[in-house]
């Protein structure tokens, strides 16, 4: 009797600690085993309803380890819709245009050649490596920026045959190639003498007056060249598998404020039943061994009493 008693509070025991487990397990998925493979380039339509991510595999990677999960990026929720698997051929190879930008402090056309090579190697973003050559008929040269720089000027200007050496006679301002100049200074020349009880005197004078100004210029302070190269780019891929997952993007939309009278999400009665039901039939049969040993008892006393 004290062995089944043991058994039955065991077994009660145990079913009341894997009860939270059962409950736990129905939420939690187990990670993936497999490596997690990252892509080697990402393509996105302008509208971003569609994003593909390109796979490309050796022989010991495993397609397993591609992400499939839904994912956000750009205000887009990203799901997952196809998975395509492409052989890649042993060589592969196609024309390919490379525009290339630098920075050149002349703009004559041996300066900027000498900057760009005739030939130049090239790898692409997804792995194609060339020699491309230059097309001369795609250098532009545009000036990159501007600066600007201010010197001062000067002109002269004579007034002759002045009764007097009077400044109301000379002009204050004068112009000079579209510049304005200001009066600076006069210089006084005597152009005729009289003799005067013995003394000589002038009668005549000439003024000769120097402007000064400012003026400003600007320059280029630099060019900006492009060009273009073209030619075949190829690779050899080596027991690789292209792998092209295509995930479908829907707008996310602004979250809604959280109603007070929003409906309480179902309750799964079967997390609290299954464990009850389980402790009323140990409980049943701990209740059944208790109601034997009393019985037992009673008609050991019977027995006694005769």
């Amino acid at each position: 009797m004290k062995r089944m008693l043991s058994l039955c509070a065991a077994a009660l025991c145990l079913t009341m600690a894997l009860a939270p487990t059962a409950l736990a397990a129905d939420f939690e998925t187990a990670p993936p085993n497999a490596k997690v493979c990252y892509p080697t380039s990402i393509v996105r339509s302008d509208d971003g309803a569609e994003l593909k991510k390109i796979y490309d595999l050796g022989p010991v990677d495993d397609p397993a380890g591609i992400p499939r999960s839904d994912f956000q990026k750009d205000g887009f929720q990203y799901t997952l819709t196809d998975l395509l698997k492409q052989e890649l051929p042993e060589n592969e190879s196609r024309q390919h245009t490379e525009t290339v930008t630098l920075q050149s402090k002349k703009k004559d056309m041996e300066s900027v050649l000498a900057l760009l090579p005739q030939e130049k190697e090239f790898i692409t973003d997804d792995g194609l490596i060339g020699n491309l050559t230059l097309r001369l008929d795609t250098v532009q040269v545009e000036p990159a920026g501007y600066g600007s720089s201010t010197k001062e000027v000067s002109a002269k200007r004579s007034y002759p045959n002045l009764n007097d050496q009077d400044t109301q006679y000379i002009p204050k301002t004068i112009e000079e190639n579209g510049r304005t100049l200001t009066l600076q200074e006069i210089q006084w020349q005597t152009d005729n003498t009289a003799t005067t009880d013995g003394y000589a005197l002038g009668d005549r004078y000439t003024a000769i007056a120097t402007y000064t100004g400012s003026a400003t210029s600007s320059y280029v302070t630099g060019y900006t060249v492009t060009a273009e190269y073209t030619g075949t780019v190829s690779r050899i891929a080596l027991n690789r598998v292209r792998y092209v997952a295509i995930f479908e993007g829907t707008p996310i939309q602004p979250a809604l404020p959280v109603e007070t009278d929003a409906v309480t999400p179902a309750f799964r009665w079967s997390y609290v039943l299954i464990p009850l039901g389980v402790v009323a039939v140990a409980g049943a049969g701990i209740g059944g061994a208790l109601m034997l040993k009393h019985r037992k008892e009673n008609a050991d006393e019977e027995d006694a009493e005769e």
